[in-house]
């Protein structure tokens, strides 16, 4: 009989196994491969060359996996490298963005293009900012969630904690149509409810506000309703045994459980339409100052500012001038809105989700 304390003498657990770094090299490997094959076909480029060396590296590794593991370890890598290849190739575009924005950007982005005003600047004077976009993205995208998230989520408890009904059912098939609606149509339907209030030819923040939650409300009713199945049945029944009443179950227990998700899923929805550029056009209008009060006259927006200043093109003298440089600044400013707002979202989930009793 073998002692368990015996050691299995000539039994290697290793063996059969290739070295952990074997899929690096393998990548590494392949970029070179593919980057010297277009190279002599005068097709070099780094993107098309990273593309074609993952797909070279999947089919290498499973290759030699095939020929040392065996046919199970062979199938494990390459569902595992095509899990990280597609990772990959799906940040190479969010990773071009990102570069060309900041590389373009950071040209003009400076203190002075955030704290000033277009007004007096013309043609391709090497002066004015974004401050008076910056205040006008701020304040109607604010108003926009000022309007659609208690609509969105009132909406998305009835629909998780009253159970299915026909009204139910109706809410959730139109919830998805608005879902699906493009921006200029939530931009014509604003300006045309304003028109009817103000007259024809109104132009305000506070209509672009009512365009951009006509598209934020399907966007958090959707996910808080996913964030609301999400807690668990048990937690209710618990707190209905102890007599607790339905809303103040709804208020006190339901809705600071999913206190994460229905952060991230305002932030989702913010995100999703602080880009917008179409029904600002047609709502908010373009101005060169600075304007606070969202029911008085045209408001610029950042998406709006990037598109007037791009549009300009160049100058008369047809050398690339500082409005598109003042395009890419801006478009950088509004990424970094975004970043900061995910920023935010991040820590109010972390400080005001319920504590699990877990260190």
């Amino acid at each position: 009989m073998i002692s368990v304390d015996t050691p299995l003498k000539g039994v290697s657990l290793t063996h059969g196994k290739l070295p952990r770094y074997t899929p690096v090299a393998i990548f590494v490997a392949s970029l070179v491969v593919m980057g010297a094959l277009l190279a002599v076909f005068g097709a070099f480029s780094i993107p098309l060359t990273v593309v074609l060396g993952t797909v070279l590296f999947v089919v290498a590794l499973l290759i030699t996996s095939q020929a040392v593991e065996g046919g199970r370890a062979a199938r494990d890598r390459f569902a595992t490298a095509l899990m990280y290849s597609a990772f990959g190739l799906a940040l190479i575009p969010l990773i071009s963005l990102l570069w060309q924005v900041i590389a373009a950007g950071v040209k003009r982005f400076n203190l002075y293009f955030l704290n000033t005003t277009m007004r007096g600047v013309f043609g391709g004077m090497d002066a004015g900012g974004a401050y008076h976009a910056i205040v006008g993205t701020i304040e109607i995208t604010l108003f926009a969630t000022v309007i659609s998230v208690p609509i969105g989520m009132l909406t998305a408890i009835y629909l998780v904690e009253y159970g299915p009904s026909r009204l139910g059912r109706a809410i959730t098939f139109f919830v998805d149509v608005m879902t699906g609606i493009p921006s200029i149509v939530a931009g014509l339907f604003a300006y045309s409810l304003f028109a009817l209030i103000f007259g024809p030819g109104v132009r305000m923040g506070a209509a672009g506000s009512v365009a951009l939650a006509v598209l934020m409300i399907p966007v958090v009713v959707r996910a808080s309703e996913e964030m609301l199945k999400l807690v668990p049945n048990e937690l209710r029944e618990a707190s209905y045994a102890l007599g607790v009443p339905k809303y103040l179950t709804i208020v006190k227990v339901v809705l600071r459980t999913a206190t994460a998700g229905l952060v991230t899923g305002v932030t989702l929805a913010i995100a999703r339409v602080i880009g917008e550029t179409a029904p600002l056009l047609i709502t908010a209008g373009f101005a060169n100052s600075a304007n606070f009060n969202l029911f008085d006259e045209r408001m610029m927006t950042l998406p709006v500012y990037v598109f007037r200043q791009y549009s300009q093109g160049l100058a008369p003298n047809g050398i690339v001038t500082i409005n598109y440089d003042r395009a890419w600044a801006a478009a950088l400013t509004l990424i970094m809105i975004v970043m900061l707002l995910n920023l935010v979202a991040r820590l109010v989930s972390r400080f005001f989700a319920p504590k699990t009793g877990r260190r």
